[in-house]
């Protein structure tokens, strides 16, 4: 194979030498022949022989040398797809022969393939046109017809609207030719029933079904073994065609038998062109919470141009404008409220059923439903930014993604056709050894090749998926990755971070004392504190400063300010050293002076206070105890934390006796107090030293970390701010019983998959030896059981998929509090 060449954008370059770090990282690499890296141009020239090494490889090469290349992800569409081999095709043709590719993962549930790949080396019409190739279709994104029709589902129409017709096509004639057939079996018709032009009118019966209603299937089966693999189209196709051409056989070349199968093969192709159809239909309603929020965003919306009001397409909105919104309409963008009041339904971000006041400042979410007042808003976040696009976004990559049980089916899947082929043919040749009765044994054959069902296995964790992430999202529950969901359900303790978490994160000023003749009043305390803390953007110093504004106190601004990352402040003020921070973090003569108050300060502190301690010139000069109140919900979802029999601890910069008080309130099991922004994620690793699983929960953004460190990591989000990058689940409506629901949905969808993966697995491994007639070795075994009927296999067959997908469907109506 001929050398390729291939131009690399890349990140992260900051001298000549790291042009050289990579230059000799790809250098390493088998199969790269030259390299030149431009730092100037930041770009790699890299020749390579793309037999031996490939461009994924090259690039995990540059990350791995400290470096990056900008990336882009697509989510595509795919249609065309009967089982999960035909995933693996699709996902081997855009990995493998598709230059440009740097991944992809194709969900045969979904139906959806996320490819990530480099803008500069592929186009999006090459990866489509590559699909196409393959033998499937795919569908471009923002694809849309003249009418804004979403491109997507007209394609998915469409196809379901083939099978049908197909299906129809079926039935008109597979029917009749089925009640013939069975009533001269069965001797209910006369003489002329056996005469030779009835088999030719069976004949013409049965071609258009096979060639008509079951072409797809030869096509299908074509296409995948040209890519190298066999799928589910190979083993209908297969089964229906050894009954069809052995009955034409029969009529070309009489003598050889008298009985024609053609009824035979028609019904097994329309009794599965039904099952595919009822599975198109039924999978497509696991994919409801997607079309809900889609549905959720109005087409037009009122804005305010030159004083008067005008209706424009959501597309031609931008930043900036005023929109109106009237009692009972939905949000068409996000925005900042500027005049009105109102009630807002913001259900469908957050899961929570009460509305939320709305007034000037607001911000208000694109799909909420405005209540009984008039806003008029100006858009900050149009298109693709709205907090409702983000969502929308999230739950197509998380129903998208597999799960890492998925990889069993996935394995299986892989060899599972050329094993039933397998199955089928030694099945054949046994049963023709022993008995010498060729019929018997080809209906064994034609019955093990059509009672397989490779698609039940494709479909047991992507359906269950993408229903389980649509309930999440239902309840104001994201999750990012189905990855996240298998994660929550073994769990071992969920470490809560306090500030924002389980308190309101707005902590207050509940008192101020003077320690001693230096200051005439705990509000010139009060004065001095807030000064020094005009620097600091810790809740708790804008808590000092917010109280003092409130009692009309105008503290001047800090010189040399400097802050102890979670310990305190110190600055100048007025020619003063002024320290304000917790008891512990001063020094020995300061500590001294609080020794008359120790009493005081333990007494606030066991009341669940934080304690500040204020020092004028290294001399303690007051007291001031901030509270910060719980959340009304902290209770309730612990206790039902400990109802799912998880550990509860509690992180948090507050001393011990104060952060146990505050343990207390709420019933959390193990408190780690005192602790720094940055040994979060130490404490976290900690708990999983000990064997421990755990689900961190926080803000997202000052517990990134910590997020990232655990096991699972919750991020307490609001419903307007989900694009929160490190957590593995977004918590959209900011409350703490989030948490229990969150690991409640994801126990329940990973309960379905092993249900969903039990029957698949169960009904192969039951019903394929029973087809190819193990039963008919047991003494007394009903006839039906001892030569399973083609037709009564290929019935089977149509409806194991469908239990899967039903199943699937089951977790909407759960029951998740």
């Amino acid at each position: 194979m001929a050398d390729r060449t291939v131009s690399l954008p890349i990140t992260g370059m900051t001298c000549a030498n790291c042009a050289a770090n990579i230059e000799r990282g790809l250098s390493k690499l088998e199969g790269v022949r030259q390299t030149n890296v431009n730092f100037a141009s930041e770009r790699a020239e890299v020749a390579y022989d793309p037999a031996q090494v490939k461009v994924p490889e090259l690039v995990a090469r540059i990350r791995k040398s400290g470096y990056d290349v900008p990336t882009a992800r697509l989510e595509l569409p795919i249609t065309g797809m009967t089982c999960a081999n035909c995933a693996s095709n699709v996902e081997r043709t855009l990995n493998k022969k598709v230059a440009g590719v740097v991944a992809a993962d194709v969900n045969f549930g979904s139906e959806r393939a996320q490819v990530t790949y480099l803008p500069d080396l592929i186009t999006v019409e090459q990866m489509v046109a590559a699909i196409e190739k393959a033998g499937y279709g795919a569908i471009a994104p923002d694809a849309a017809d003249e009418d804004g029709t979403d491109a997507e589902a007209a394609a998915r129409q469409a196809e379901i609207a083939d099978q049908t017709r197909k299906f129809i096509v079926g039935v008109i004639f597979a029917a009749p030719l089925f009640v013939l057939s069975m009533s001269r079996d069965f001797a209910l018709l006369g003489p002329w029933s056996h005469a030779a032009w009835v088999n030719w009118l069976f004949w013409a019966l049965a071609t258009p079904v096979q060639f008509y209603t079951g072409w797809d299937y030869y096509v299908g089966g074509f296409k995948s073994l040209r890519n190298g693999s066999a799928n589910m189209d190979v083993l209908v196709a297969l089964g229906s065609s050894v009954a069809y051409f052995y009955s034409l056989a029969l009529l070309l070349v009489p003598g050889i038998g008298d009985h024609v199968y053609f009824e035979t093969a028609a019904v097994i192709i329309t009794l599965i062109k039904l099952g595919k159809l009822l599975e198109a239909r039924t999978k497509g309603k696991t994919g409801q919470a997607i079309r809900k929020l889609i549905g959720l965003q109005p087409k037009t919306a009122v804005v305010i141009e030159d004083g008067e009001e005008r209706e424009l397409p959501l597309a031609q909105l931008g930043k900036g404008v005023v929109v109106i919104v009237r009692p009972g309409e939905r949000m068409p963008v996000d925005g900042e409220v500027l005049e009105g009041t109102s009630a807002v339904d913001e259900s469908m971000l957050t899961g929570e059923p009460l509305p939320v006041d709305k007034g000037p400042g607001d911000t208000v979410a694109a799909g909420t439903i405005n209540g009984q007042g008039r806003l008029k808003f100006r858009a900050t976040r149009v298109g693709r930014e709205t907090a409702l696009a983000q969502i929308i976004r999230l739950v197509q990559e998380a129903q998208g993604s597999k799960a890492p049980i998925q990889a069993l089916a996935d394995r299986v899947a892989a060899i599972f056709v050329p094993a039933v082929m397998g199955i089928a043919l030694a099945a054949f040749a046994i049963w023709w050894t022993a008995t010498g009765d060729f019929v018997p044994s080809m209906i064994r054959l034609v019955a093990v090749l059509v009672i397989a069902c490779p698609c039940a296995l494709g479909l047991a964790t992507p359906t269950a998926i993408m229903a389980g992430t649509g309930k999440g999202a239902e309840k104001g529950i994201l999750f990012k990755k189905a990855e996240g969901l298998e994660r929550s359900t073994h769990l071992d303790a969920v470490v809560l971070d306090k500030t924002g978490t389980i308190t309101e994160g707005k902590p207050a000023v509940v008192a101020v004392h003077a320690l001693n003749d230096t200051l005439a009043s705990a509000q010139e305390a009060l004065f001095w504190a807030a000064a020094a803390e005009r620097g600091s953007e810790h809740p708790l110093g804008k808590a000092i400063v917010r109280a003092a504004r409130e009692k009309d106190l105008h503290p001047p601004e800090p010189e040399d300010f400097q802050a102890e990352g979670g310990a305190g402040v110190s600055a100048v003020v007025n020619g003063r050293r002024v320290r304000v921070g917790k008891p512990g973090w001063f020094d020995e003569a300061t500590a001294q002076g609080l020794q008359a108050a120790s009493q005081q300060v333990q007494r606030m502190q066991s009341e669940g206070h934080t304690v500040m301690v204020l020092a004028l010139d290294d001399k303690a000069a007051g007291l001031i105890a901030v509270a910060d109140t719980l959340k009304p919900d902290s209770r309730e979802a612990i206790d039902a934390l400990h109802r799912m029999g998880l550990k509860v601890v509690m992180l948090t910069g507050d001393n011990q006796q104060t952060a146990r008080a505050m343990a207390d309130q709420v019933g959390i099991d193990e408190v780690f107090a005192e602790v720094r922004p940055e040994e979060k994620a130490a404490k976290v690793q900690e708990l999983r030293d000990q064997g421990l699983r755990v689900a961190m929960v926080g803000d997202g953004i000052n517990d990134a970390p910590a997020l990232a460190q655990a096991d699972l990591g919750m991020a307490i989000g609001t419903g307007t701010d989900v694009a929160i990058e490190t957590a593995d689940v977004i918590l959209s409506s900011g409350r703490l019983t989030g948490i229990p629901r969150a690991i409640a949905v994801g126990r329940r969808t990973m309960a379905t998959v092993r249900q969903n993966l039990f029957l698949a697995f169960i009904y192969n491994v039951t019903l394929i030896p029973v087809a190819a007639g193990v039963l008919a070795l047991v003494a007394g075994m009903p006839q039906m059981l001892r030569e399973l009927h083609p037709i009564l296999a290929a019935l089977a067959m149509a409806l194991s998929s469908i239990s899967v997908v039903s199943n699937s469907l089951r977790l909407y109506k759960a029951k998740i509090d």
